[in-house]
């Protein structure tokens, strides 16, 4: 059942979006990671006993996710900061064609007719969104946006390492080591980051505000990635179908963006979004 769980993950990920757009309203953007990253490595820190260390030769691969997921984070959540939640979910929603190209490259995964279907929706419904984004003029030019579009390559990176980090025709780590030793790297390395070029400067720049929203970005977060991590984890798993349903968090968020953000130009996006759901229904079905 591994598209259940896919399903699942964007759900959760819609949430965690939600959560770190309020947090980082007004906020400073490296404290909020940072706590981020620690009340992740806390959450995952009982599997750093059950798994195990592995050695060199596994910590290697592991510690170059935490450096691709970290710098996909920081150019992500300037981005975040800057630009609202219903053009931030749309954009993030282009990754899985990144994914998709990547994994029929690298992985020669094949699809159905109907997730091709579900796949062609979805970037139209994408291409759309984006449009609609720009009514409210956000182009491509703005440089939170190219924050965000580099965000979106590094996690597109990043999904494609996680299939050949976990899948049992690759590598096959255990993803409960993965999890822990990765989220365990990224605190270290934002402790390093905060204390370098954010805690030097804190009098002159954004000030740190506490909000109980920013737990609630790692507990989003981590539950998120640990179902998706156990989707990957089935050998009938595809990446690229993983990462298109993942996408459909747009949804999650649009509506907390629409209802408790009062966004603007909803009516132009709620076409949009509803072709993505429709393309969510093509993947489903050619997945079952």
């Amino acid at each position: 059942m591994w598209w259940l769980l896919a399903f699942a993950s964007a759900a959760l990920l819609g949430c965690y979006d939600s959560a770190k757009k309020i947090s980082l309203k007004g906020n400073a953007v490296i404290p909020v990671l940072f706590l981020n990253t620690v009340f992740s490595a806390l959450i995952f820190s009982p599997f750093l006993f059950s798994t195990g260390f592995g050695g060199w030769e596994v910590q290697k691969y592991i510690l170059l996710k935490s450096a691709l997921v970290l710098s996909s984070w920081m150019a992500g959540y300037f981005a975040m900061k800057h630009l609202p939640l219903t053009i931030v979910g749309p954009v993030n929603a282009t990754r899985p064609v990144l994914v998709l190209v990547g994994a029929l490259f690298l992985f020669g995964e094949r699809l159905n007719l109907l997730q091709w279907i579900g796949v062609a929706l979805a970037v139209v419904a994408y291409l759309l969104l984006r449009a609609s984004g720009r009514k409210e003029g956000i182009g491509t030019g703005n440089k939170w946006i190219l924050c965000l579009i580099l965000a979106v390559i590094l996690g597109a990176a990043s999904g494609l390492y996680d299939k050949f980090l976990m899948s049992p025709s690759h590598l096959g780590l255990d993803r409960r080591q993965v999890l822990s030793w990765y989220t365990l790297y990224q605190a270290g390395m934002m402790a390093i980051v905060t204390s370098m070029l954010w805690y030097p400067v804190r009098k002159k720049t954004t000030p740190f505000r506490w909000n109980w929203s920013i737990p609630l970005i790692s507990l989003f977060l981590c539950a998120a990635d640990y179902v998706y991590m156990e989707a990957l984890a089935q050998p009938a798993a595809l990446i690229a179908v993983v990462s298109m349903i993942r996408r459909g968090s747009v949804l999650v968020s649009f509506a907390i963006g629409a209802l408790f953000l009062k966004e603007k130009n909803l009516k132009a996006k709620a076409l949009d979004l509803g072709l993505l759901l429709l393309s969510m229904v093509f993947l489903y079905l050619g997945s079952r």
